[in-house]
């Protein structure tokens, strides 16, 4: 038996729970005490205290207030149904922090501070000497630590130059630390201020929520705000440590969260960590880290199957939510992800509002995304994926495709950054979207990735990736170019699509739609309860053609996978709602996201400001 699986079975022996008689409610507070009972009348003081008396059923509540530390859960519940659930008292702002006030700032000349704190303040891990890396990191020409400072909830900008931290500050301002044998000593830009009378704050902890150890399955994370974590770079070859994360295991639930100013990743879903963590930077490395996977547990039973809905994901430098593997087979919902690698301070291949290894049978479904590098990156084995009703806009990209064999489903999406999408992957189809920009196709036949059989992390076989093996149906184009397909290996499926605004159709689609002097005069207008797009329709776009309602049959099989484009569990499916849920006329079903029964100007609320993003 392999060394994680022993020491999962392990630590779900050591940490089962003794037999009780029923669920506990478990409350903190912060004016509670550890060594109370932990009732309503006689809280806690501490969240882990509650973590390490919680069994599977119990609900942890935590009262308003600002908790500094860092939570490991000891276990996880049993079932969906007999979860531990640590959730946010109703109506109240609980907020978890992994950063410290630093109050005892000295002034050194002009608008620069200095602040010198004992090492042992940090305990075992300080952020300040503690040097981003990793497999597929690019620091830019430059040292990154995973400290970081805030100024009143915002935070400022490392330099690794002390020159530069000593000048007056300009617009963004700037911080260096030295870290010597004793003493961590952080020189800061305050403009015009005190900072003693100012929320100073430092990172002192690396994550906020997170399992020491794999396998603590079945847990609920509701309702809080968390942020400041020194989170390291996580690439797929090596443990993803996010500032709230799921550690190698299964049915969890991330929800209702505000969860910002992380390092690196918000929220990872991702591998466990082992003897090969970042030394694996090329594909044989990663092929490696899936086949330890596969020893590893890496299956539905074990892996995945988590849920992150409806919580607002923002200011990480790296992604909003990674995950490599341990993703599988979950649903991604509803959630706002926002500036993301916004401040550009070093590179690497992982940055991304979403970025997935591995999205077998992942649904990502309703989440506003913006301000983001990339913002959906599916890299390697996306495989029963379905990106729908999504809205992007003003990202660096939109989507991007890195060797995915398919099939995976782009339907009823917003695509407005005016970027060209990218994919030297192979059957994505793309149905009822608006997009403003066409799609790069890139050629990479002699590039070898895995697919697997369907609705399961086993392998099937490798396979390269040339291009083509694509489907547009029913899609709105405003500007973009398709013709990059007309050089495709594979065979390409294009009907029912119309091209405005001087948009190219590919030689692959028989009678496209073209309407080069047609301009929808797209605009998206933020109000105070969300964001409207205007735009202008035709409603002659349906007599002059007649379109297919979408379903697997008519999207047939991927080519390479020779699977069916369906649901997670097999059965047939059918686009026949649109962007906001409403029935398409299944007979003609109107082209682009939105099932549409009038022409001329639309004024449509494709956002709802949700109280957590508030």
């Amino acid at each position: 038996m392999n060394t994680i699986m022993k020491s999962l079975m392990c630590v779900a022996l050591l940490l089962a729970p003794t037999a009780v008689l029923h669920a506990a409610d478990i409350h903190v507070a912060p004016g509670g005490k550890d060594a109370n009972p932990g009732t309503q009348t006689a809280p806690l003081r501490t969240i882990q205290r509650g973590a390490n008396l919680a069994q599977p059923g119990d609900v942890i509540t935590v009262h308003a207030g600002v908790y500094r530390e860092r939570i490991s859960p000891p276990r996880g519940g049993e079932s969906d149904a007999k979860r531990i659930v640590y959730q946010a008292a109703p109506g109240e702002k609980v907020e978890i922090k992994g950063s410290e006030i630093v109050k005892n700032w000295v002034k050194v000349r002009d608008d620069t501070w200095k602040a010198t704190i004992p090492n042992g303040f940090f305990g075992k891990f300080n952020p300040y000497s503690d040097l981003i890396h990793g497999d597929w990191f690019d620091p830019a020409g430059r040292t990154n630590h995973t400290g970081a400072v805030y100024l009143n909830g915002d935070w400022l900008r490392e330099t690794p130059r002390l020159d530069d931290v000593m000048k007056p500050a300009g617009d963004t301002l700037l911080w260096h630390a030295q870290v010597d044998d004793a003493n961590t000593t952080i020189r800061a830009q305050f403009k015009g201020i005190n900072p003693n009378e100012q929320l100073v704050e430092i990172n002192v902890r690396r994550t906020v929520f997170y399992p020491e150890k794999p396998g603590m399955n079945y847990i609920t994370v509701r309702g809080f705000t968390m942020c400041h974590a020194a989170t390291p770079w996580s690439p797929p070859t090596a443990e993803q440590i996010g500032l709230v994360g799921t550690h190698w295991s299964k049915g969890w639930i991330i929800e209702n969260n505000v969860i910002s100013h992380s390092t690196c990743v918000g929220v990872t879903l991702g591998k466990y960590g082992d003897q090969w963590d970042n030394k694996g930077e090329s594909n044989d490395g990663y092929i490696r880290t899936i086949k330890l996977a596969r020893e590893n547990g890496w299956s539905r039973d074990n892996i995945g199957r988590h849920i992150v809905r409806n919580n607002t994901i923002s200011h990480c430098e790296q992604s909003g939510i990674v995950g490599s593997l341990g993703a599988v087979f979950s649903t991604v919902a509803g959630n706002t992800i926002h500036d993301i690698h916004v401040r550009g301070l070093f590179g690497g291949a992982e940055m991304a509002g979403i970025k997935f290894h591995a999205a077998i049978d992942v649904t990502i479904s309703g989440n506003h995304i913006y301000r983001t590098c990339r913002g959906i990156w599916l890299d390697w084995m996306g495989q029963g994926t379905r990106i729908t009703r999504n809205l992007f806009h003003d990202n660096s990209q939109d989507l991007f495709f890195e060797v995915n064999h398919g099939p995976i489903l782009v339907d009823n999406n917003i695509l407005l950054s005016r970027v060209k999408l990218l994919s030297n992957s192979q059957g994505v189809a793309f149905v009822h979207n608006l997009m403003v920009e066409g799609m790069g196709v890139v050629d990479q036949s002699g590039n070898q990735t895995p697919l697997h059989k369907p609705h399961s992390t086993e392998f099937a076989k490798m396979h390269g990736h040339p291009s083509g093996d694509d489907r547009y149906y029913n899609n709105l184009v405003e500007h973009g170019d398709l013709s990059e397909y007309d050089a495709a290996k594979l065979p390409v499926w294009m009907s029912g699509n119309v091209f405005l605004k001087g948009a190219k159709p590919s030689k692959h689609e028989a009678e496209p739609l073209l309407k080069p002097d047609f301009d929808p005069a797209l605009k998206l207008v933020e109000k105070s309860d969300g964001l409207c797009l205007e735009l202008a329709f035709d409603k002659a776009w349906i007599a002059e053609r007649t379109r297919k309602l979408v379903t697997t049959e008519l999207l047939g099989k991927a080519v390479i996978p020779d699977q069916a484009y369906e649901n997670p569990d097999g059965t047939p499916l059918g686009i026949d709602t649109d962007y906001f849920g409403k029935k398409r006329n299944e007979n003609n079903p109107f082209p682009g996201p939105f099932e549409i029964s009038e022409g001329g100007k639309q004024v449509l609320k494709v956002w709802e400001t949700k109280e957590s993003s508030r």
